[in-house]
């Protein structure tokens, strides 16, 4: 009988299920979206129980497209959106309120009383991550403090609250597994990367217990075994999890220290493997890569808030009438026009972090047109990653030499050769697009022994970009971009 792998990429957008052979190679995905509620103070929710029947339906679907043999799935790996939060009644298995998404800063006024007491500086040394409402820990005390009898719940230990790979882990099993794996875990603010467990001090300041969070587990661990809520007739062991941008790290075989990549998605994760040595970093931030078979790889990374989300702005405008054609306008617009986007629509996150940061448009002449504003968009981007990776060269003393990129902005070869040209490095794109859900499924291929570490990776192959432009055009370039940032930080102070 063939094995198969399946992956399951639980995204911003919606939950894509995946099946691989016993080669590795993807045979078929298959999407099912789900509503995004914003709501006019710009909170961002997710129901929890759509995304759980959208995993279901989407590996049913999956299954049934190919006409696999169910029998023959022998593992299966998650990846999941990483910061998004949520709580749930243990004994029923239903949330107590929508699942809080990264993108939501609700939690600020919480990190700022945090801040006032000069908790900031204490929160970064134990978890690596600057006080942020980006993060999972304000979320769930948001919760708390205004969800009724969650309080009580908790107390109580009726309570469960965490990250979605851990709501999806709970419900695949019939609540007899509550776990998160160490990437997940080092995403939160509550965990602590340095003795590799949740931080009590830490939850206590957030009002969070540490009985209410999911059990560590390693990312290539046995997380119990699901039916899909009766759709296998035998349970398949879920053996690995991990959170989608390191995924994305490991589907891109960046295994090694120094080897970096960049996911271009809604935001954008740029993401540093330093090896088992940690590194606490003052312009990006320091997170588990992931911990397998009991050996920790730390990372650096920068989030980006707007990447993919700009072409998105850019065809509400209706500048463009699909995402195909950033591309395409990029390259008929004025090669020396001067405008600049900066995208802080929601703040800047690193190596800025100012989350006051409104976005703002510089530089326009009479000439500025459609064609202009849309490579100004296309073209924030690369500035915004290659801001990030300078951060990184800096503070690892690390020279970067090729970029590993993923996600569907790098389809646009505009996009990749300007980001190749203005960060001065070799950009890679692999033969696969969905990185984070293979990165999952070969985890859990290679820990269950139906993949080979070595073999599996070689599958892949690979295109290049590589820099071409003069170098005082790109320094007048990036030289003008790092005065607009630098306009929209004064603004933000003002």
């Amino acid at each position: 009988m063939r094995r198969y792998v399946l992956g399951l990429d639980q995204s911003t957008q919606g939950t894509k299920a995946m099946l691989f052979d016993e080669g590795g190679a993807m045979l078929g995905r298959f999407d099912k979206p789900h509503a995004q509620m914003i709501n006019d103070k710009g909170w961002v929710e997710h129901d929890p129980e759509e995304i759980y029947q959208n995993t279901l339906a989407a590996v049913k679907g999956l299954v049934e497209r190919l006409g696999a043999d169910k029998n023959g799935i022998a593992a299966v790996g998650i990846s999941n959106q990483r910061e998004t939060a949520l709580a749930w009644d243990k004994t029923t298995g239903k949330p107590v309120y929508n699942a809080i998404v990264w993108q939501c800063a609700r939690g600020a006024e919480i990190c700022g009383g945090l801040e006032q007491k000069g908790h900031a500086a204490a929160i970064r040394c134990a978890t690596g991550l600057r006080l942020s409402p980006y993060f999972s820990a304000a979320k769930i005390a948001w919760i708390l403090q205004n969800v009724k009898q969650t309080r009580e719940m908790a107390d109580g230990g009726r309570l469960c609250a965490g990250t979605v790979d851990s709501w999806l882990v709970y419900r695949l099993t019939r609540g007899k597994e509550f776990r998160t794996d160490y990437s997940n875990a080092s995403r939160t603010q509550l965990f602590n990367i340095k003795t590799l467990e949740w931080d009590e001090t830490v939850c206590a300041m957030f009002g969070i217990k540490p009985s209410i969070l999911p059990e560590l587990t390693d990312s290539d661990g046995y997380f119990g075994e699901t039916d899909f809520d009766g759709y296998f007739a035998k349970p398949i062991p879920i053996h690995a999890v991990v959170g989608d941008s390191h995924g994305a790290l490991f589907g891109q075989a960046c295994l090694s220290r120094g080897m970096i990549k960049a996911t271009y998605g809604t935001g954008s994760s740029v993401m540093m493997n330093i090896g088992p040595e940690l590194i606490l970093s003052d312009k990006v931030v320091t997170s588990v890569a992931w911990r397998m078979r009991g050996a920790v790889n730390y990372v650096l990374e920068g989030n980006i808030n707007y990447a993919g989300a700009v072409i998105t702005w850019l065809k509400e405008l209706g500048l463009l009438s699909s995402p195909k054609e950033a591309e395409q306008l990029s390259r008929l617009a004025s090669p020396g026009d001067t405008t600049y986007l900066v995208p802080a629509f929601s703040g800047l996150g690193a190596p800025h972090w100012n989350s006051k940061a409104a976005a703002t448009i510089v530089g326009m002449t009479r000439t500025t047109g459609k064609a202009e504003l849309v490579k100004a968009g296309n073209e924030s981007i690369a500035y915004q990653i290659t801001e990030v990776l300078d951060a990184m060269r800096i503070e690892s003393g690390i020279d970067i030499k090729e970029l590993r990129v993923d996600g569907g902005p790098t389809r646009d070869a505009y996009l990749m050769q300007f980001q190749s040209d203005i960060a001065g490095v070799a950009v890679s794109i692999p033969s696969e697009e969905e990185l984070s859900g293979i990165g999952a499924a070969y985890a859990a291929g290679i820990s269950t022994g139906i993949y080979d570490r070595a073999a599996v990776f070689a599958n892949i192959g690979r295109r290049g970009f590589y820099p071409g432009m003069d170098q005082a055009v790109r320094d007048k370039k990036y030289s003008g971009w790092k005065k607009a940032v630098d306009l929209v930080l004064k603004q933000a102070e003002s």
